[in-house]
Order: C-alpha cells, then structure tokens, then sequence
C-alpha cells in the first residue's frame, strides 16, 4: 500500500507562486513514477505534470507549462509542484498520484495506482 499526502495548498493572489509537496509512504518511491492532476469547480480532473522515478523525464500539461514544475526528492519520499504565475484559472483541488510501473510519463489518470486526498489551491484575481 501506498499513502500519498498533499500539502502546501492555500489562498494567494493572481501573479503568485505557491509550492505543493507531497509525502509518499513505502519504501519503494523511487520506483514510482508520479503525477499532478487537478480538479477545477465544478469541471472534470485533468493533467497538470508527471515525471518520472528518476526525475530525468518530466512532462506538462498545455495550460501549466513555463509555469509550473514538476520536481521530487527521493531521499525525502517527496515530490514537489512548484506553481509561478499563478491564474485565477489554476483555482482548483490539486492531488498527486503514484504510477507504481514507473518508467513513464503520463497524463491519463487510468496509470496512475494510488491518489492522495488533495489540497485546494485559490487563486483570487
């Protein structure tokens, strides 16, 4: 089993940054691939970024790149989300996700093993 936990979520202003970490379980995080989803108000989960077990592959979602990135410390059983720029339309509950095969990249949600509970992210304009 693994239990990922978010945190770092909050209120900021249009232009601002915010970083979001999450804390994975197990001794095997360094195996996983992990992703980045969101859920905007009432609209459907979508990508946000994934990288890969190793961090050397890293991948974006559309609406998020040259903005945000996609990071994880290993040692710290950690990935992080660093959100710059940030816009009224990146209001929405962020969850991480674990891909316990690893070796890719992805944006379908159907990869993904294992989700944590989310952490909300308000951008006010």
């Amino acid at each position: 089993q693994v239990q990922l936990v978010e945190s770092g979520g909050g209120l900021v202003q249009a232009g601002g940054s915010l970083r979001l970490s999450c804390a994975a379980s197990g001794r095997s995080f360094s195996n996983y691939g992990m992703g980045w989803f969101r859920q905007p108000p009432g609209k459907e989960r979508e990508f946000v970024a994934a990288i890969s077990w190793s961090g050397a592959r890293t991948y974006y979602g559309d609406s998020v790149k040259g903005r945000f990135t996609i990071s994880r410390d290993n040692a710290k059983n950690t990935v992080y989300l660093q959100m710059n720029s940030l816009k009224p339309e990146d209001t929405a509950v962020y969850y991480c996700a674990a891909d316990l095969a690893g070796g890719s990249v992805s944006r379908y949600e159907s990869q993904y093993d294992y989700w944590g509970q989310g952490t909300q992210v308000t951008v006010s304009s």
